[in-house]
């Protein structure tokens, strides 16, 4: 789209596209030829217009955008048009590409963490674009760093400008990283899942305030996402990619209430649903625990000064039943994962944790190791968890050596196979590695590695959180299918009330280590009695709320 094309826009009284993309083609040079990762897209996005662009992990939706920045990998190349209010900026020199980074164009990525340097405190990372793009002196971008945070609500700023990242909770870090998109006041935002990684809660402040300042500076976003609930929230338009090219678009309310195409109607319908069959009575309890507390001492200076506890878990009981599910939720550093662990005695707690007809009091390492095989962790991240060095064939056996060391290579190989057939997986890609499996694949070979020691109970922290919604639904289908068949006990360890409400038979809620409300799955959802549930439950189904 010319310069002719955005003046006669703009005269006819329809907006010129901020941002006009055409015909984009994005390939990556791999070892044996070419991955084709974009595939033709064009689309355009309108002052004060957010455009979502959603698929699957896979699908091109950040590599598209990744591109529009000129942030692709060294083995990336892109073809087709980019253009900022009616400016060519695709071929652009990285120099050049620099008078629109920040100071046009504004990028948030999904993990702060990862995006913000540890070593430099949050004030010096808000003033460096401040300096580079609007030639500010220090003095003045430091004022505006302070101003930035204030403006996107962390709480005590001017405090805040002399932390480090890892001084901040992951919505302020959130925050911070938005403060940095909008330092030169862009006139497009590109948000890369910005709130796949935070509490229900936080992600509902963290989409209020994009709405917000939307709706302040007229800006345009662009919001990368594959929660479709997110979408019908704030969007006023939906690109949908699979396969690096877009099969649907069209203004939300439309795509939602009348998809066009397969692909689409399989996103919506993506969300676990059903109930997982109540345990078969008379049912007996597997775990009980009474009164756990985990405290962690937070040092506060040199020698010891200003040291404090930080009481993780405080007091709470819990009676897992044989087959059953408890759903533990809250926010982060509410103490559910904490709890999961001290149950498992992977941390130091006091109370007590009686596991069938055994009191695991006071056993030290030596005593619980054969008891380890009955009581199993799945990990929220199974690509951290699983060993870039090791087959999957391995991965899956690494226990048999502890817990069967005189079993055959030829016997934990058959074994194995058994095991990735069960969940899902071909057992001829056992010799595979993890690097060469999607995400919810690596969380199946995860269970795999569980299953084949045939635990009695197993604790799941935050196994579907980094999945795509249509990856959660079947790894829900999987363990509710494993539980039936085994008779197996979990401990739901979550902030997706949606996966909770599918999979657990009660729900502990958590808050500061503490136990704040307990109840069938029925009773909370029907009618929690705690408005920090309440609040809990209305932010995790935000969605059917359109933000204005």
């Amino acid at each position: 789209m010319d310069s002719a094309t955005h003046a006669k826009q703009a005269a006819a009284g329809s907006p010129a596209p901020v941002l006009s993309v055409r015909d984009l083609d994005v390939r990556f040079r791999i070892a044996d030829g070419e991955l084709r990762a974009v595939r033709g897209v064009s689309f355009d996005v309108s002052p004060g217009e957010t455009l979502a662009i959603v698929g699957e992990s896979g699908s091109g939706k950040s590599q598209t955008m990744m591109a529009v920045m000129g942030l692709l990998a060294s083995n990336g190349f892109v073809e087709g048009s980019v253009k900022i209010a009616g400016e060519e900026i695709l071929g652009l020199t990285p120099r050049e590409l620099n008078r629109f980074r920040g100071r046009r164009m504004g990028m948030i990525f999904q993990e702060p963490m990862t995006s913000l340097d540890p070593l430099y405190r949050i004030g010096d990372q808000l003033a460096e674009p401040l300096v580079a793009h609007a030639k500010m002196s220090r003095k003045a971008a430091r004022e505006r760093a302070l101003e930035l945070l204030t403006l996107v609500g962390i709480p005590r700023p001017a405090e805040r400008l002399g932390s480090y990242p890892h001084e901040l909770s992951g919505g302020q870090r959130q925050r911070v990283m938005i403060a940095m998109a909008l330092a030169n006041r862009p006139e497009v935002l590109i948000a890369d899942e910005p709130t796949t990684a935070l509490d229900v809660t936080i992600q509902a402040q963290v989409l209020d305030l994009l709405a917000d300042l939307k709706r302040r500076f007229g800006m345009a976003i662009v919001f990368i996402t594959h929660d479709l609930g997110i979408v019908r929230r704030i969007a006023d338009r939906v690109v949908v990619m699979r396969n690096g090219a877009i099969v649907e678009t069209g203004l939300t309310e439309e795509v939602f209430a009348r998809p066009q195409q397969a692909y689409t109607r399989m996103l919506l319908a993506a969300e676990p649903t059903g109930r997982k069959a109540p345990p078969p009575m008379p049912a007996t309890p597997v775990i009980e625990a009474r009164d756990v507390r985990v405290a962690f001492t937070l040092r506060g200076g040199w020698f010891g000064r200003g040291d404090r506890e930080l009481k993780a878990v405080d007091g709470v009981d819990l009676t897992l039943l044989r087959g059953g599910t408890i759903g533990i939720v809250g926010e982060s550093g509410s103490g559910k994962s904490t709890l999961g662990r001290a149950v498992l005695r992977l941390l130091p707690a006091s109370g007590s944790v009686r596991f069938e007809d055994r009191d695991l009091t006071g056993l030290d390492r030596a005593a619980m190791r054969p008891l380890r095989r009955r009581l199993q962790l799945v990990f929220q991240d199974p690509f951290g968890s699983l060993s870039p060095r090791m087959t999957v064939g391995e991965i899956v056996t690494e226990g048999l050596l502890v817990h069967e060391p005189a079993i055959t290579r030829a016997e934990r190989d058959r074994r194995a196979a058994s095991a990735l057939e069960e969940v899902g997986l071909d057992p001829s890609t056992r010799n595979r590695f993890p690097h060469e499996f999607s995400g919810g694949q690596r969380q199946r070979i995860a269970i795999a590695r569980t299953m084949i020691l045939n635990p009695s109970v197993v604790v799941l922290d935050e196994p579907t959180s980094a999945l795509d919604r249509s990856v959660q639904k079947d790894i829900v289908d999987l363990l509710r299918g494993l539980q039936a068949r085994h008779g197996l006990s979990y401990l739901f360890i979550s902030h997706d009330l949606a996966v909770v409400r599918a999979m657990a038979d009660e729900i502990i809620v958590m808050k500061s280590g503490k136990v704040v409300e307990r109840g069938t799955v029925d009773a909370i959802f029907r009618d929690p009695r705690q408005p920090y549930t309440r609040d809990l439950i209305a932010a995790a189904f935000l969605s059917e709320t359109p933000v204005a």
